[in-house]
């Protein structure tokens, strides 16, 4: 399934209550919040929310068993869907199901009955499935029930799920983190099978992080970074609590209060520094040398300097301020880069 155009989870209630009554299905990667946003989507509703998840049902599961009235079979549908009171029914990793469980949901999609039970009045149907494009279990959903629903593809949204963070006990770690560095809350599922980085999984981080409280340790701090995130993100996150505890940051580096961290146990710090630096330098230099203030001409300066500190303890970290995008274009301006190479020539050799 693919998304030609997405909405952020502050939208999705909005056009779940304009959708209700045809259908609505929600595609998303993995962790990107569309089970929790349904619940309370129905809560806010006043409807009790009944989840059926595709990958762990069987087609009789919808179906009911059969029972003999009146010398005829007559099929009772399982107690959790069929109730007297409207509910929402929430039809989970829909396109994880087996065809044979997807049959079963037709008639619970298209006229909200099963069998000879029908929904209460006042009832909403609502259903969710992962992409394939995101290595997540999913199978073909036949093109005539792709016909009959209303497809609304969710992406991650920094913004709104830190503002969700503040107001429900997220980790301050975790919060503080990610206000600094939104671009890590959410990284495309790989191909391998490791951890990566999900609203759901720094949720899993942040429970971590409470239940071990203040005592937790750096290699533990390790342990469960890397076992919910992104490495690379996992890296960046342990420098920064590194930072938090020794109250340690950029700022002491670039004025010259501190050098950089040097010692390999604090190579997720020194990590974490260079991308802090390079975040500065974005921010600070000009696009064209042209508009070159006083202040920013000595950033440059200071910059070129810290950039031979930084290469003598790591060429590769170093190298890493001054790389372009993940589609190989420049991040830093392109004179300050020309310098940057005129000065530094083996950080450039290092690139090729």
């Amino acid at each position: 399934m693919h998304a030609a155009v997405t909405v952020t989870p502050a939208r999705l209630p909005e056009l779940l209550l304009g959708l209700a009554t045809v259908r609505p299905v929600i595609w998303g990667a993995p962790g990107i919040g569309k089970s929790s946003l349904v619940r309370e989507f129905a809560e806010s509703l006043g409807l009790e929310c009944v989840s059926l998840l595709g990958t762990q049902l069987a087609p009789e599961d919808l179906i009911g068993v059969p029972q003999i009235r009146d010398g005829r079979s007559v099929f009772c549908p399982p107690e959790a869907i069929a109730r007297d009171e409207p509910y929402c029914l929430f039809l989970d990793e829909l396109n994880a199901a087996t065809p044979d469980v997807q049959k079963a949901f037709y008639s619970l999609i298209l006229d909200r009955r099963i069998g000879t039970y029908e929904l209460p009045a006042g009832s909403i149907v609502i259903g969710a499935g992962n992409r394939a494009t995101d290595n997540a279990l999913a199978r073909p959903i036949a093109s005539a029930l792709v016909n009959r629903l209303a497809h609304v593809h969710l992406e991650a949204s920094p913004k709104d799920w830190l503002v969700w963070a503040a107001g429900n006990g997220i980790h301050p770690w975790v919060l503080d983190h990610l206000t600094d560095r939104p671009d890590h809350l959410w990284s495309k599922p790989p191909k391998t099978e490791e951890p990566f980085s999900t609203p759901r999984s720094w949720h899993m981080l942040s429970d971590a992080l409470h239940s071990f409280g203040p005592a937790l340790d750096e290699t533990t701090l390790a342990v469960i970074a890397h076992g919910t995130l992104t490495p690379a993100h996992a890296v960046a996150f342990s420098g920064y609590v590194k930072i938090v505890r020794s109250r340690f940051g950029i700022e002491a580096v670039l004025k010259g209060d501190a050098r950089w961290p040097h010692r390999p146990e604090d190579r997720d710090l020194l990590y974490y520094l260079a991308e802090s630096f390079r975040g500065r330098l974005v921010k600070e230099l000009p696009a064209s040398k042209d508009h070159l203030s006083a202040a920013a001409q000595q950033t440059a300066f200071r910059a070129k300097s810290l950039l031979v500190q930084l290469a003598e303890i790591s060429v590769e970290v170093a190298q890493s301020v001054i790389s372009p995008d993940n589609d190989g274009n420049p991040v830093l301006p392109a004179w300050f880069l020309v310098e940057a190479a005129r000065d530094m020539p083996r950080l450039v050799e290092a690139r090729r």
